[in-house]
């Protein structure tokens, strides 16, 4: 009887042993949910656009550098991306899970990158006790192989001038040059990043080299372009009102279109909300969360893998990063008056747009850019006619939409920024020629695969 339980005693040792030994499986799924928790932390710490571009992208790379380490098919950024080289070689033999790796330093940098650490270490840390019961060698040597890179990458972001702007002035407002960008109701903000031009690109030759046709001459002559401009989105914004109303009156189901895609597209981290005396934040996704969000949506649907996972969403927010470079240059290169300023100082002291004016310079339309821009991206890999239904805006409350490509989804969010009333005509046009040119370069520029 001894000899049978000491038998017994062995043998389980023996199999406890060989499943300790078993490969970390890290899938796409657990990808895209690192993703949503640096996304989720963004939303709470109240992320600018701009900012968020920073957040999302060097984790990104981070894990696609690790990804392309000995791959038969990717291809190194390095020498690609400016500044970007020495990523640390990983030994062929070395005992590290290349996906397992990937998904540490995409954690690790992001951590270095919010707010709110304390949240994502919890995350984290969760990952790292079941990864480490499951196969602790495996653990140990991928985490190590990660934290090298994650110093590397630590390094190259450090030198793109963010903490430079970060002790730049703030933006001067002058009230006495008409047509210069002026803070707006209800909280009046400081201009957000206007120092944003200078950050260091990734790919174009300066932020300055997709810079879109000149705005039309500030004018307050009824006959003039940007007269006529303000007073298109300021009868757009009272058509819409005027929908509202008699959807309220009529109590139908059906919201008017033009309003559920101005909110649908709303993505204001900076939207505040007043209740007596007090004023809060009403936090929602950036237009950057929403594509990264749109993107996991096709890699969900065509049932990617995690290699591809990675690809899909690093070149997303590269395009997206450069997007809010290029955009944030010319937005305080132009200085530009909102829409809301104008139509109350010119047209009508009581309008007020059914969206809440962001807190920065007009001309170019940030959302215009950045979803031309992703959509470009996104259309080269997964396809002119890729139809999908984005639930980005769940969590805010508001219900599905259907898309037949990215383009469509792209000319909905630009032209939602008229319906919202923040926008001319003209910044969301030449937003969209901006975008759709830093897309194609971006598509041509960089090379992710290895030639056969």
């Amino acid at each position: 009887m001894k000899t049978k339980i000491y038998l017994f005693g062995i043998l389980a040792i023996v199999f406890a042993s060989c499943k300790k030994e078993q490969p970390i499986v890290v899938t796409t799924d657990d990808y895209c949910a690192a993703v949503d928790t640096v996304t989720g932390i963004m939303v709470h710490d109240i992320f600018s656009p701009p900012v968020a571009a920073r957040v999302y992208v060097y984790p990104n790379i981070a894990a696609y550098e690790i990804m392309a380490q000995n791959s038969a098919k990717y291809k190194s950024l390095q020498g690609q991306l400016h500044g970007l080289d020495s990523i640390p070689e990983l030994e062929v033999n070395s005992g590290v899970n290349k996906n397992l790796a990937a998904l540490i330093a995409h954690m690790e940098v992001s951590k270095l990158l919010i707010f709110s650490e304390e949240a994502l270490e919890k995350y984290r840390d969760s990952l790292y006790a079941k990864w480490n019961d499951e196969n602790k060698k495996e653990f140990d040597a991928s985490k190590q192989y990660a934290l090298k890179v994650v110093d590397r990458i630590k390094i190259w972001m450090g030198k793109d001038n963010y903490k430079q702007t970060r002790t730049y002035p703030k933006y001067s407002v002058h009230t006495d040059q008409p047509g210069r960008w002026q803070p707006t109701p209800p909280a009046y903000m400081d201009g957000v990043e206007p120092h944003w031009g200078e950050i260091r690109t990734l790919v174009m030759d300066s932020a300055a080299q997709f810079k879109p046709k000149a705005p039309h001459p500030f004018s307050t002559d009824k006959n003039s372009l940007f007269y006529k401009e303000a007073k298109e989105t300021y009868d757009v914004g009272n058509m819409i009102s005027k929908k509202l109303v008699e959807f309220e009156n009529t109590k139908s189901t059906q919201i008017p279109e033009e309003s559920a895609i101005a909110t649908f597209w709303d993505c204001n981290p900076y939207a505040t909300v007043t209740q007596g005396h007090m004023m809060f934040a009403k936090k929602k996704n950036t237009p950057d969360a929403h594509w990264i969000n749109i993107a996991k949506i096709a890699l969900k649907k065509t049932k990617s893998d995690f290699e591809t996972a990675v690809f899909v969403t690093t070149k997303t927010s590269i395009g997206i990063f450069e997007s809010f470079i290029s955009c944030w240059h010319e937005k305080y290169r132009t200085n530009v008056i909102r829409p809301e300023t104008y139509i109350n100082l010119y047209i009508d002291e009581n309008w007020r747009p059914q969206l809440q004016t962001p807190p920065f310079p007009e001309y170019t339309s940030g959302h215009s850019v950045a979803s031309s821009c992703a959509s470009v991206i996104l259309t080269s890999i997964f396809g002119n006619n890729f139809s999908y239904t984005d639930d980005s805006e769940i969590p805010f409350g508001l219900p599905k939409r259907n898309f037949k490509s990215f383009k469509q989804a792209a000319s909905e969010a630009s032209i939602s920024r008229l319906y919202g009333g923040i926008h001319y005509r003209a910044a969301i046009e030449n937003g969209v020629v901006q975008g759709t040119n830093l897309g194609n370069f971006i598509n041509s520029k960089i090379n992710f695969f290895k030639t056969k």
